[in-house]
């Protein structure tokens, strides 16, 4: 038996011991794929409609400083679902795969009496039955899910079932399916875990005429589409709360809404921020993030503290009373904010491009066979997602593009030359650092290394630091 196994039976009497006396919250995750912090109304984009998540950005707790965990799709995913950086179990970016042996939020939730589902983009392996790190491996009790992303129509496998096509706006579709299962477990009075990600507004857009239209006075129908989708998303998000509240659940339910990374360089509108996906300055790892819960933030709060993806483990399993993994966790509790305790993070948040070369000279982690998904996408019928051993741990010269956000510092450490020559950072080729004062310029356009080298020293410790706890955690230590 794991320590993991023994610290939930050892926590079983005390539990039902408390639940019995409060009613637990149920908890709904929501993630986009590619919204950019900007492309919402209430953070002054100047087009975009997005009437629901102001509405909640208003009356719940609004992030105005949250990150993912990575610069792209499924690391980031696979930090919310386990509270670690995706590197610690060989996710190195899209189509990479996590490892079954992690332990999940789904696991712990649905060890704990909550009946739990998936909904959406999963782009953590394949979606099919018998992939070792499908859904219902991973603590999902239901699925009606795509291995990567998918648009109007979309081709989703219930349950791991071979796929079918969904008629219908992928936003709506998928909400819709979240509801009625919402519906079937409140009536047994059971708490629910429900994640919903979005396949919206990742490309290609394919916006409802309706939707579409809301922006046709914009030259490019790219775009108008794109904004088509959001549009689309947050109705969706509409209706999800509007079925909540007709079952009489709103209040004791927690709907956490964020995106798993910044907008694509080609859509930026960046107002403040620099970078787009794919980098790690502001623009490719801040996004919008907002929390509704009657029951628990019954006044309308906004928090400037630095928050990540990481955090949604750790902070649900404080709000329910629950031991955390018996793994190396990246996030932290952020109870104290919805307290009015926290005002700054203590802990530093790390991300890292990594340099992925030499992995796929090392023994696969899964067989190729079991990582082919079903869910074609518009260009690909099939995606083939993988994962590495990684039997060496690296102890220093990690390679690759890292950073580090400490307060108000970010510190960009520039091995591969994506973070010189954008459109308002270039310093000289020669630089490999650039050290960022997000209070003074949140557009990261005045390199401030030179003028603070304790700080810069001071932090490149501590990357490295933590970089070599990554390459630890690579070899599966923490699974034997």
């Amino acid at each position: 038996m794991t320590l993991y196994a023994i610290l939930m039976l050892a926590s079983l009497v005390d539990w039902n011991t408390r639940a019995a006396g409060a009613e637990r919250p149920n908890i709904i995750l929501c993630m986009a794929d590619d919204q950019g912090w900007e492309e919402v109304g209430y953070n002054g984009h100047p087009t975009l409609k997005t009437p629901v998540l102001d509405e909640m950005a208003c009356t719940g707790l609004r992030f105005d400083r949250f990150y993912s965990a990575s610069s792209n799709c499924g690391p980031t995913r696979g930090s919310v679902m386990t509270g670690r950086h995706a590197f610690r179990f060989g996710q190195f970016g899209p189509t990479w795969a996590m490892r079954p042996e992690e332990i999940t939020l789904a696991e712990i939730l649905k060890e704990h009496g909550y009946s739990t589902a998936h909904y959406g983009k999963w782009h953590l392996g394949p979606v099919k039955a018998g992939a070792p790190n499908n859904p219902g491996n991973q603590g999902f009790d239901e699925w009606v899910s795509h291995d990567n992303y998918f648009e109007l129509d979309p081709p989703l496998s219930r349950n791991g079932a071979p796929p079918e096509i969904f008629p219908g706006e992928s936003s709506e579709v998928i909400v819709t399916e979240a509801i009625d299962f919402i519906r079937r477990v409140t009536e047994s009075n059971t708490p629910f875990f429900t994640v919903i990600w979005f396949g919206s507004c990742h490309g290609p857009h394919l916006a409802l005429e309706k939707d579409r239209k809301l922006y046709e006075q914009l030259a490019n129908e790219g775009l108008s589409k794109r904004y088509g989708e959001i549009t689309a998303m947050d109705r969706a998000v509409g209706q999800l709360r509007s079925a909540l509240r007709d079952l009489q659940v709103e209040r004791n339910t927690l709907l956490w809404y964020c995106s798993d990374n910044g907008v694509s360089h080609r859509w930026r509108y960046q107002a403040k921020l620099n970078g787009a996906k794919g980098n790690l300055f502001e623009g490719g790892v801040r996004v919008p993030a907002v929390i509704e819960w009657p029951d628990g933030i019954p006044k309308p709060i906004s928090t400037d503290a630095a928050c990540v993806t990481s955090d949604i483990l750790p902070t649900i399993c404080d709000l329910l009373g629950l031991p955390l993994p018996n793994r190396v966790l990246d996030g932290i509790s952020l109870v104290p904010i919805l307290k009015g305790r926290m005002e700054k993070r203590a802990q530093p948040i790390c991300f890292w491009h990594y340099d992925q070369e030499a992995e796929y000279r090392n023994r696969p982690w899964m067989d190729a066979a079991s990582q082919r998904g079903t869910t074609p996408t518009h260009s690909n019928p099939a995606t083939q997602f993988r994962n590495f051993e990684h039997p060496v741990a690296k102890t220093k010269d990690f390679g690759g593009d890292a950073a580090i956000l400490s307060g108000r510092y970010k510190l960009i450490v520039d091995l591969s030359g994506r973070h010189r020559n954008t459109e308002r950072t270039n310093p000289p080729v020669s630089e490999r650092v650039s050290l960022f004062d997000l209070e003074s310029d949140p557009g990261e356009t005045r390199n401030v290394a030179k003028d603070r080298s304790k700080i810069v020293t001071r932090l490149t410790g501590h990357l490295h630091k933590w970089q070599a706890s990554v390459e630890r955690s690579m070899t599966g230590r923490e699974y034997r």
